[in-house]
């Protein structure tokens, strides 16, 4: 996957003014847009000992975090650059550039305020020195450690308790001290030692009861107590004096090849070792999550609280699970927004859309949440999603009741115009009048998206017109009985006009009988007549046949003797010629 964020140059994400610190809110935008886990690694100590550099060659660069050449501390206040983890896919990797402790130009109490900073957003610490392990730097160490309350797990933590110190170190980040510049032989009592055994070493309690013991004892204790994880490294001078100034500009095969395999193996260990950003209860540290810690820290040094880490936990807690039902309520209203079209058609409908809308919700919040021990903001967001639940329902209903209403004055509006024109204000209209009511129900409870208040509605609407039916009942009762009697008397008038009708229409009938009888008398005769003259004309017309046939008979019999006499002429004479017979000649 490919990193979230580029960051090509570092940022400044808290100024160190004069009068306080302040965070940059480019700095808090870039944070926001990391869901990624963050391995966050902070570089503290005096100024002019060479932090820059390694910060710069922890993220793959040779420029970047300012790296000066002057006696004046460039890095004012904590940078911040944030790089996709070399060796962790899905990780980004943070660091942050501390401005150097001790200058002279700075308010002393920003130092301590930043110093703790460092301390407290930083998975890994990087506390870097010069030379060696001394007494100034374990009592700088030991004085932000003891002095800010940030750093404690409890308000007045027992630097002998076991189960204190190993609280207070799940809540601390890894410590790696790195000695600058370093001169003396890793050896005691003759025998070679590494760094780690010399940091080690220098922070052994000694044994005894008396003061000056105790005084020894008590910073060292307190180390070992808020960072249970150490290593060291040290680093041999990377070059000539005079070079030190063009430190950016130098390669590698420029520099000490010592300083160059320390500053490897430094990286190589910050890469593998260095944790996720954990607070207590496993909740690995994001973006957002960085950005809330560091206006948490903020804004607690800037009123002069610094709060225990439980506190600090509790106010992350609440900013970010106010955050968590915030947007589980918007992914609920959009959800709703985009799969509701008030009004729904059953109730159960509604139901079932909200249902999937609040599992989702509650789903988001639960991704989100952070630390909500007692489920109180879960608890916030069922109420809410509750409230919702009632207000969408409600809303439904009006939309219902507004949808059916508009609808019913439409498919009534008719009939309601009919009754004003006084088509039914007559004998039986209230018959019509319940039966087009009838109809227009029928087409009401055809329409489409009425909701669940259709029912209702149209009772309503029915009722509210129950006087006018009462009122066309009773014209139609009124008229109906005087209509009655002049009924009657249009029937009786109606009855004897249809019997002089029957019988003028029966005398038209017989009369029409008799013409029939006569038509049909003369087409018999007619007929009859036809008939005889066909017979004649059949009868002539045999005999004409039949003389035709016997003329055409005897004609056919004298051509026959005809051809035959001539065929007996004929053989004759041929008889003749063959003899030469003169007498068969003639």
């Amino acid at each position: 996957m490919a990193p979230e964020i580029h960051m090509p140059d570092p940022v400044c994400l808290i100024e160190n003014t004069t009068e306080k610190l302040r965070v940059n809110p480019e700095a808090l935008e870039i944070l926001s847009a990391i869901t990624q886990p963050m391995v966050v690694v902070s570089i503290v100590g005096l100024y002019r000992t060479g932090k820059s550099y390694l910060m710069n060659k922890l993220a793959g660069k040779n420029k970047g975090f300012s790296v000066g050449s002057t006696v004046q501390s460039h890095t004012k206040g904590i940078w911040m650059w944030c790089v996709p983890h070399p060796k962790k896919p899905d990780h980004t990797l943070v660091l942050l550039d501390t401005e150097g402790l001790g200058d002279v130009e700075k308010v002393e109490k920003n130092d301590t305020q930043i110093f703790a900073l460092a301390i407290l957003l930083s998975s890994t610490l990087v506390y870097n020195t010069m030379n060696k392990i001394d007494q100034g730097a374990i009592d700088l160490l030991h004085h932000v450690t003891e002095l800010t309350d940030l750093l404690r797990a409890r308000n007045s933590p027992d630097l002998d308790g076991a189960e204190d110190a190993a609280d207070s170190g799940s809540f601390f980040p890894d410590l790696v001290w790195t000695l600058r510049d370093f001169y003396l032989d890793l050896e005691t009592n003759g025998k070679l030692i590494t760094a780690d055994e010399y940091l080690e070493n220098s922070l052994r309690p000694k044994e005894g009861n008396n003061q000056g013991i105790q005084n020894f004892n008590l910073p060292r204790l307190c180390i070992q107590k808020f960072f249970p994880i150490k290593k060291c490294f040290i680093f041999d001078s990377p070059t000539q004096r005079k070079k030190l100034t063009q430190l950016e500009t130098l390669h590698d095969d420029e520099l000490d090849s010592e300083f160059v395999q320390q500053v490897a193996e430094f990286c190589s260990y910050i890469f593998s070792h260095s944790t996720i950003k954990t607070l207590p209860g496993g909740i690995k540290v994001t973006g957002s999550c960085l950005k809330n810690l560091v206006m948490i820290y903020i804004n607690a040094i800037s009123s002069g609280d610094l709060p225990s880490m439980e506190n600090t936990v509790l106010s992350l807690a609440q900013i970010e699970n106010s955050a968590a039902v915030q947007t589980a309520i918007a992914h609920y209203d959009q959800q709703m927004g985009q799969k509701v079209q008030l009004p729904t058609e059953t109730l159960q409908e509604l139901l079932d859309l909200h249902r999937a809308s609040e599992r989702e919700a509650i789903e988001i919040f639960m991704k989100s949440s952070f630390k909500d021990v007692d489920q109180r903001f879960q608890k916030e967001l069922e109420t809410l999603l509750d409230a919702k639940h009632k207000d969408i329902c409600k809303q439904n209903l009006e939309a219902s009741w507004d949808r059916c209403w508009a609808l019913l004055q439409d498919v009534f509006g008719p009939l309601e115009e009919a009754v004003k024109q006084g088509i039914y204000s007559k004998p039986g209209g209230h018959t019509l009048f319940i039966q087009k009511t009838e109809e227009l129900k029928a087409k009401y409870y055809k329409e489409p998206r009425r909701g669940i208040q259709a029912e209702e509605a149209l009772q309503k609407y029915l009722k509210s017109k129950e006087s006018v039916s009462n009122a066309i009942l009773q014209t139609d009762q009124a008229l109906t009985a005087k209509a009655k009697q002049m009924e009657e008397a249009r029937v009786k008038a109606e009855a004897a006009k249809a019997e002089a009708q029957r019988l003028q229409e029966l005398q038209r009938q017989n009369q029409q009988r008799m013409e029939q009888r006569e038509r049909l008398h003369q087409e018999q005769v007619r007929q009859m007549q036809l008939a005889k003259e066909k017979r004649q004309a059949e009868l002539q017309r045999t005999q004409e046949l039949r003389m035709q046939k016997e003329a055409e008979d005897l004609k056919a019999a004298l051509e026959a003797e005809t051809r035959r006499l001539r065929n007996q002429i004929q053989h004759l004479q041929a008889t003749a010629n063959s003899s030469h017979d003169p007498c068969i000649l003639l």
